[in-house]
């Protein structure tokens, strides 16, 4: 069984979120698992950071997962098969 991973790299979160967001909620029946990180502490919270997901489907329909979150402005997508 092939496990596929998709990170992203979100650069200016303040302003790429709402539309990554809405990307994310277009794929969400093809999201198994989805993992946010970025730093974070009493008086700091960073603006770019990362999200792993786990999705499934063939790899033609993975491939344009990463491509349409490509397109959005601050986000680099690459996929991984495991």
């Amino acid at each position: 069984m092939n496990c596929h991973i998709i990170g992203l790299r979100v650069d200016n979160r303040r302003n790429s979120a709402p539309k990554l967001q809405k990307a994310l909620t277009d794929y969400g029946c093809s999201i198994k698992m989805r993992i946010g990180l970025h730093e974070a502490g009493d008086q700091y919270c960073s603006d770019d950071g990362l999200i792993l997901l786990q999705v499934q489907g063939d790899g033609k329909a993975t491939e344009n997962m990463v491509r349409d979150f490509n397109t959005l402005p601050g986000v680099t997508a690459k996929m991984m098969e495991i």
